[in-house]
């Protein structure tokens, strides 16, 4: 990563990196425990190693979660009423934050905004199989 993206934007980032690995990881776990599907758990977790950032410390210096404004979980949040609810709030979760990670990163690295393009379009396609 750049100097030129704003410091403001390495929280932006922090959040939305954090947001896509646990979304992935909680479907990941459900296909890969619950529904003992190789295949699917293969190809999440490859997807979920391919959300990285190489200069970390930036990210990190930008993070403030403690004085985060929206930290509390909403009711939404808190009530899920089947395992499927679940599923698909994380993926859900994981496209939107691949997203805004593909937006950012189109000021400083158009590579880097690629590969999280191509983590969203095959986070729809895995949810649509998942489905």
């Amino acid at each position: 990563m750049t100097n030129t993206l704003i410091p403001e934007l390495f929280r932006v980032c922090d959040a939305n990196l954090n947001r896509l690995k646990e979304g992935i990881r909680v479907v990941e776990d459900i296909a890969r425990y619950k529904e003992n599907n190789k295949e699917l758990s293969l190809q999440l977790k490859e997807l979920r190693h391919l959300a990285k950032i190489d200069d970390m410390k930036l990210l990190l210096d930008g993070r403030d979660s403690v004085n985060d404004v929206l930290r509390k979980s909403t009711a939404s949040e808190m009530k899920r009423e089947t395992l499927q609810s679940i599923i698909t709030a994380n993926f859900k979760r994981a496209q939107e934050s691949s997203r805004v990670l593909e937006e950012i990163y189109k000021l400083v690295d158009a590579e880097l905004s690629e590969n999280f393009k191509h983590i969203r379009y095959s986070l729809y396609a895995l949810e649509k199989e998942f489905i």
